[in-house]
Parts: structure tokens; sequence; C-alpha cells
């Protein structure tokens, strides 16, 4: 059964956790893993609104979902208005829960072509976009992720939240840093919290950047008055810290850490559906990116993932996986 997209209804649950859009990593195996271990919501990588006007088949092929993943929305990138009306009905016919608009996205090629985080240095051209997508959408809701500003003379995020809810944004995520910052230095949760107090501002504000823990996913809500958080390389290859953080906020006690055992099962799991959601080759290939965490501080740790990686198919590395003990110096093959 289709879940019946209400934002409204959606952050008046008690602090919402999502998953953040993560080129190369939040595919549906990925998301179907978050959502099982307790993401409220999860959103595709970004999809590039110029290759789905060209029914490009890795962008067709970003927005298959499983059902389990409801709530899901598309994410959808671009530098012109024409493309992004195009995406945004072709992603509408996919039938998502919701569509998002990346203009956050802080990366040079991205930004070169006027997409992403580059419409922060031309809110008009934000504004027209935004409003093309909201019409394209009909009564699907429309969402955006932004940052705070190109730079830090150029942090305008309370003027582009009340513009974007203007034209009928749904709801704003903002990733507290500037393009210029990219991802170093610290998230500014201070202007997280500015946000939510502006003046006329109602439609929901979900804060981004540094979230890594259950106590820092609380502070962030506890500080800022967020309505949502969204959690996004803190999850890659810990998907249980969507369960961990909501037992935290309900109960105030961190639940112990899943076992070596539990962790191998679930990236296993994790790796039979990225076979069967992409194909034994890129199945296999594109998981390679997530054992680093699963293993992480893990005793032989690097040794299993550096065997995993000279595997192509699947059969030897659930093997690897699955037959895997700490203790033993050699690595079962």
């Amino acid at each position: 059964m289709k879940y019946q997209s209400n934002l409204t209804s959606f952050f008046s649950q008690e602090k919402p956790l999502l998953l953040a859009p993560m080129e190369d990593v939040t595919d549906s195996p990925f998301r179907q893993i978050c959502r099982k271990k307790g993401a409220a919501m999860v959103f595709t990588e970004f999809i590039s609104s110029e290759a789905l006007i060209r029914d490009a088949d890795i962008a067709l092929h970003k927005m298959n979902f499983d059902e389990s993943e409801r709530p899901f929305g598309i994410q959808i990138f671009g530098g012109r208005e024409e493309a992004m009306e195009g995406a945004a009905k072709v992603a509408r016919a996919n039938n998502p829960d919701l569509i998002d608009i990346n203009f956050g996205c802080p990366v040079y090629k991205i930004v070169k072509k006027g997409a992403g985080s580059a419409c922060l240095r031309d809110l008009g051209l934000m504004e027209r976009m935004a409003g093309t997508v909201v019409d394209a959408a009909g009564d699907l809701p429309v969402t955006v992720k932004t940052r705070l500003g190109w730079d830090d003379d150029s942090i305008r995020i309370q003027e582009v939240a009340l513009m974007l809810q203007s034209v009928g944004i749904k709801a704003l995520t903002v990733h507290a840093r500037t393009r210029s910052q990219k991802y170093t230095g610290n998230a500014r949760w201070e202007w997280l919290k500015k946000l939510k107090n502006t003046p006329g501002l109602e439609i929901p504000v979900i804060g981004n950047g540094d979230v890594t823990s259950p106590q820092l996913a609380a502070k962030m809500f506890d500080e800022t008055g967020v309505d949502g958080v969204m959690i996004g390389r803190g999850a890659i290859g810990n998907p249980w810290i969507f369960e961990q953080t909501r037992h935290y906020l309900e109960c105030g006690e961190l639940l112990p850490e899943p076992s070596l055992a539990e962790r191998l099962e679930l990236c296993a799991e994790q790796l039979r559906l990225s076979v069967a959601h992409h194909g034994e080759r890129y199945g296999v290939i594109i998981m390679k990116k997530h054992y680093g965490q699963y293993l992480k501080g893990t005793r032989n740790g690097k040794k299993l993932r550096s065997a995993i990686m000279e595997e192509k198919e699947m059969t030897p590395v659930l093997d690897l996986l699955l037959n895997f003990k700490e203790e033993e110096v050699s690595i079962p093959v």
C-alpha cells in the first residue's frame, strides 16, 4: 500500500530521523537496510535532470525502489529550468512519496553546470527552478536540501527559506556548512537555530551536518529546535545509528553496539540486496565502499577487507564474511 504523503503529519511525529541522499551510497539496497534499522525517511542519490529527460539508463535505475523503502523521495538536480521541469515529471511518474531538489552539492563538476550549491549565487534562478518543479510535481510534495550560503559573506539562509516556502516547498533540509566549506570544518548549528526562529517560517526544517552518534543527534534537536535530523556519513556501514538514536532519544540510554556477528550478517544482507538490484558484477563492486565501516575496529578486519576486495562474485564474498573469526590469523577461502 502506498504511503500517503503528508509532511505535516510526518513531522508531527517525535523527532524523525532521515537518511541523507549520498552519491554512490544511498542506492535501494542501502535504503532498505536503513529503513529496516529505523530511518523514518530515505532518499535516492541525487539524479541529473539532464539524464532523466534523456532517459539515461543509469538515471532511471537510480529511481528504482522497493515498497519497503516508503516514505521515499527522489532527489534531482540541474541548472536549467526546462530540464528540472521534465525531470520532475519523470520522477513523479515513478510514484515516489516526494521529490527533493538538490541546491547544496558543493562538487565542482556539479557547480560549474550551474546546479547544486551554484544556485545559492543566483537566488532568482533558485526561486524559479523551485517553483517550476512544484508546478510539475502536481500534488506530490516538493522539498529542498541546501546549504547556509555560498561562503561566509553570503549566508542568506533565512531569506532563502522564506522564498522557497512562498513558491510551495513543503520542507527544507539545511546542511549547516557553506559551499566554500565543502565537508571541512565544523557544521554551524547556530544557523539552524536562527532559521527555526525566523519570523513567518512555517515549513519544517531538517538539520544536517556532523551527526555521527545518538548523542549528537539529541544535541542537534535540543540546541536548534529542528523538526527532524538527517544523518549522512554517520550511517555508512553503520545503519544501526537510526535505531540506536531512536532508543537514546526515547530512553536516554545507549544500546549496546552490535556484535561482530550482527555486523557481518547485515553486511551480507546488504550484499545480497545489492546483487539482486544491480546484477552481480556491479552489485559486488558498489558494496566495496561499505566494507571498511562495517569492519571498523575489528581485529584482522583490514585483512578481511583486502581479501574481499579481490573477489568479483558474491558467493566468495559471502563465504569470507560469514566464516570470519577475529582471532584467526588466516582468512578462510
